[in-house]
């Protein structure tokens, strides 16, 4: 199943909020029809009214793909509604956080293909991270194609189990609020140390994206950019110290981040 393929039988994007209008704008910059997009919302923004997608229309009989992008807590009311397109050649794919793809097979029969994703906020500027799943009905073909519709906002890659899906949600779902939270830190710091707000809090956004940047743009590992800047008795050396603490640094805090999110997610897919 190729793009030629999508174009033809055209796509569905049920909901469309932050993550469905980040997606919706990869593929239409990446040439996908823009009256082969069917897209079901009840509060269309400004921005998707313009687009000239079919917009609350009639759904294609037979669509390659569903997307499913509402929020968790709409599953219930949404499901019902695409339940007829179960079953048959039409895959669906689900960004929704915290929803297992048992969950889709219960309502829309065991027959369907589902792949289940979990993308990231910084989708929202092409540069997000997608995690993929796919069930026991998924072929190969559907799985390229998924990943050629997520390649759209990031990278892609393949869990082995539906299970590692919470850990990638404590690590890359939840992480950019960790990093942003960090840049607070950072600037409380700066404060501490006598900067103005103002001040303290550019430079430590700037310092924060800009090293994001360099690590995006550098082949060399992020351990070895840490070296990098890290001279021996110096400034950094001192200030990694207590960073890099075994008892109550950087390391010990962020498994105990990550493990929290993680164990809420699993909770959250019971």
């Amino acid at each position: 199943m190729d793009m030629e393929h999508l174009r033809q039988r055209g796509l569905v994007l049920l909901g469309c909020g932050k993550m469905g209008s980040a997606m919706l704008q990869g593929w239409l910059a990446e040439g996908v029809p823009a009256a082969s997009v069917t897209v079901l919302d009840p509060k269309p923004s400004d921005w998707l009214t313009a687009q000239g997608v079919r917009l609350n229309l009639e759904v294609p009989e037979n669509p390659a793909v569903v997307l499913v992008a509402v929020k968790p807590q709409m599953m219930d009311e949404a499901l019902p509604g695409i339940a007829s397109f179960g079953g048959g050649g039409t895959l669906f794919l689900s960004v929704a956080a915290g929803t297992p793809i048992a969950r889709f097979e219960d309502a829309l029969g065991p027959q369907t293909p589902v792949i289940r994703a979990m993308p990231n906020t910084p989708a929202a500027v092409g540069q997000g991270i997608t995690a993929i799943i796919g069930s026991s009905q998924v072929s190969e073909p559907q799985m390229q194609l998924a990943e050629q519709l997520l390649s759209a906002v990031g990278k892609v890659v393949r869990l082995q189990s539906e299970t590692q899906m919470d850990a990638v949600t404590g690590v890359s779902g939840s992480g950019p609020a960790y990093v942003f939270h960090m840049v607070e830190a950072l600037a409380l710091a700066a404060e501490a140390q006598g900067l103005p707000a103002e001040l303290a809090m550019d430079l430590a956004r700037a310092t924060v994206a800009g090293s994001g940047a360099l690590l995006a743009g550098s082949d060399e590992s992020a351990e070895q950019l840490r070296i990098n800047v890290t001279s021996p008795g110096g400034t950094t050396a001192a200030g990694l110290q207590v960073l890099m603490s075994e008892e109550d640094g950087l390391p010990v805090l962020m498994c105990r981040t990550v493990a929290a999110a993680a164990d809420r997610s699993r909770e959250l897919g019971r």
